[in-house]
């Protein structure tokens, strides 16, 4: 599990519908940080219940009160059965499969729904809202089959099994002192502290139609996936130094005739990293003219990813403070059309939960990281294949080549991961026509999710086994060279969980070591004690949005 680096602010996420972060999802999902509703969004809650009360009272006929769902929209429902109607809703929808979500994926999907219900646009009860809170707040963790989601009307599939234990149905696992343990809904709910809710009009609908798991997945992806790209900097920043690359072509005048903000960045990171550096002064005037491109090119490829992940997180933040549920509840006099008919309240349907703003990004960081872990591997390989330039360092980066095998393989396995990024990697963005056609473009966005998941992880790996190398390469190097900044501190960073590699051993647990530095944290935290605040305003540390 990635965890967050720590976080100075009080320990309590505060949800108002309006100012939710990744950082804070972060904290919610990992961090068993604590969530509570500011009392705005409280009275916001209400005021959107009355409303919905209001267009009950009328005994109009109103999508998501009193009429079916999908294709049934034009069926009434007599207003006896409303609560029924709702009740039926979540249980009949509760139809995933496969893996289930790890905890933080459904803690994720569980605060990013509660933040959305309590912008005052669905129209459920403060009671619903407080169950949800209790889930979180106590370690109660719905079971929730991962797939099934459409990504519209939103993440029907994985939001309804969520749901399902608000009614005591299902299943959750609970904290205990003995660790974790599965029980019933019904059990799980009391464990929280709550009975069981019977729900009202347009409270079913509220809690599932909705791009919660699609939102709180790409919550972690920005997070992640940040992290990823320091840590992917100093990875490429430690290669060009045991390489004897040049961090020439990372000098500010080189991306002001090419202003892309990321390339800048992923720049400036290189040369921070590498200042002070006697290792790349000591060869300033060697006979090598150019670097390869997967040195030379760093700022721009890496750069590039940035970019990416930047235009995700702007999606991401717009995304975890909207209303995406439907119908919406509008006060009366915001809308022009009052599709209720009535002087009350404004029950307005629209495609809020279509997680098209989310998929497509998602796609293209897909894309971007498959770039990330394919330059990191072409950088493996200078380090490992004796028949290129660098040839102060052994083959395989062991001495007694031939007798030892060193880190061959952990290069093949990067190979592969790669290969396996690039198979993911196809846009999830397709299309499927559901529910008798009246459903008929959808986003996917959760699939997108998951691929960029999967991709963000294999990528990290390659990054850890890219680390590995360049610490182990740096074995090789001049022993009287002191190397940069940045780039000697993720060296010590590496050797405080790995060995230097003397004798052949399985190379997987050092893999697996150098990983957790990065998802951890602990490579974060070492180069932002060693380079100060500067890097960390430009890493994004203490971003907060």
């Amino acid at each position: 599990m990635t965890k967050a680096c720590p976080d100075p602010e009080d320990a309590t996420v505060v949800l108002d519908g309006a100012s939710l972060t990744p950082a804070a999802v972060v904290r919610v999902a990992r961090d068993d940080a604590t969530v509570a509703v500011s009392e705005a969004a409280r009275a916001d809650v209400r005021a959107a219940r009355r409303r919905v009360e209001e267009v009950v009272e009328t005994g109009e006929a109103v999508y998501g009160l009193n009429t079916g769902f999908g294709e049934l929209v034009d069926t009434r429902i007599d207003d006896h059965r409303v609560d029924e109607l709702q009740t039926n809703l979540v249980r009949s929808h509760a139809a995933g499969v496969g893996r289930e979500l790890d905890r933080e994926e459904v803690r994720a999907l569980l605060c990013t729904r509660i933040n959305a219900l309590v912008k005052g646009y669905s129209g459920v009860r403060e009671q619903v809202v407080d169950h949800l809170l209790a889930l979180l707040n106590t370690g109660v963790t719905p079971v929730v089959p991962s797939r099934g989601s459409l990504g519209a009307s939103g993440d029907l599939a994985p939001l309804s099994h969520a749901m399902l234990v608000l009614l005591g149905e299902g299943e959750a696992d609970v904290e205990t002192d003995d660790g974790r343990e599965r029980r019933s809904g019904e059990d799980a709910l009391a464990a929280a502290g709550c009975e069981p809710i019977t729900l009202r009009a347009k409270e079913g609908l509220a809690l599932i139609n909705g791009t919660q798991l699609s939102v709180g997945l790409a919550a972690l992806v920005v997070h992640d996936a940040e992290q990823l790209l320091r840590a992917a900097d100093a990875a490429g920043a430690l290669t060009t130094e045991v390489t004897m690359g040049s961090t020439v072509a990372s000098d500010s005048a080189i991306q002001r005739v090419r202003p892309h903000a990321g390339q800048a960045t992923s720049a400036w990171m290189v040369k921070r990293l590498c200042a002070g550096s006697e290792v790349v002064e000591s060869h300033r005037n060697c006979d090598r003219v150019q670097d390869a491109y997967s040195v030379r090119c760093l700022p721009q490829v890496h750069g590039a990813v940035r970019d990416a992940v930047d235009h995700l997180r702007e999606a991401v933040v717009v995304e975890l403070n909207s209303a995406t549920d439907n119908p919406l509840v509008f006060p009366p006099g915001e809308v022009d059309l009052r599709s209720s008919g009535t002087e009350h309240a404004d029950v307005v349907s629209g495609g809020n939960f279509h997680g098209e703003p989310l998929a497509l990004r998602l796609d293209y960081v897909t894309s971007a990281l498959t770039e990330l872990a394919a330059i990191a591997e072409r950088r493996i390989d200078r380090m490992l294949n004796p028949n290129v330039q660098e040839s102060h360092l052994p083959p395989f980066l062991t001495r007694e080549s031939g007798v030892r095998s060193g880190y061959m393989i952990a290069g093949y396995t990067a190979a592969s991961l790669v290969a396996e990024c690039r198979s993911v990697g196809n846009p999830a963005t397709d299309n499927a026509v559901v529910s008798g056609n009246q459903e008929d473009h959808v986003s996917l966005s959760a699939t997108s999710a998951f691929a960029t998941r999967r991709t963000l992880d294999h990528a990290r790996k390659v990054t850890a086994i890219e680390l590995l190398c360049g610490a182990q390469a740096a074995e090789f190097v001049d022993d009287d060279l002191a190397y940069g900044d940045g780039t000697g501190a993720t060296y010590d960073t590496v050797r405080a969980v790995v060995p230097a590699l003397d004798d052949d051993r399985p190379p997987a647990p050092d893999i697996r070591a150098v990983e957790r530095v990065v998802s951890d944290g602990l490579l974060d935290e070492a180069l932002a004690a060693t380079l100060g605040d500067e890097w960390r305003d430009r890493a994004g540390l203490r971003r907060r949005v």
